[in-house]
């Protein structure tokens, strides 16, 4: 009984932590840069209309752009996702982990090997949201705004 549970939750912790699931394929690399990525982490899911195509194989940072690059690692059967492709950093639910959705554009040129998408959207960080929120709450209290 014991060894069973060890079992159970072995497979909980891989499923959790995002190791299981997605087979290391030889595929392709392409970058993308953001102001800022939150908490996206190495292993994080790469997404297109929610089907996972690929997972971010690494962070780095330039020091002259002062932009995160995130290398993603596509599957090679998604070998046809337009050069104009939009990228953004998007949450599972309200607080939960962090990933890349890829939006298609309409080119009829597609990312190869060492690509660039260029189009992209940055995290939305929390506590960037509450507080620019409370800030404009307390800016209508001191001119009298509001209702």
């Amino acid at each position: 009984m014991m060894l069973l549970g060890g079992i159970a939750l072995f497979f909980l912790a891989m499923q959790v932590s995002n190791l299981g699931g997605f087979k290391r394929v030889s595929g392709y690399q392409v970058e993308a840069r953001f102001d800022n990525i939150g908490g996206l982490k190495v292993r994080s899911p790469v997404t297109m209309a929610g089907v996972r195509i690929g997972e971010v194989s690494s962070i780095g940072f330039d020091a002259t752009t002062y932009e995160a690059v995130v290398t993603l690692d596509l599957l090679p059967e998604f070998n046809q996702v337009p050069t104009d492709t939009f990228a953004k950093i998007l949450t599972q639910g309200i607080l939960g982990e962090q990933y890349i959705g890829l939006d298609p554009g309409g080119s009829e040129q597609y990312l190869q090997q060492d690509s660039e998408i260029t189009m992209t959207q940055s995290a939305f960080v929390l506590e960037e949201i509450v507080g620019q929120f409370l800030f404009s709450k307390a800016e209508e209290s001191a001119t009298g705004g509001g209702f």
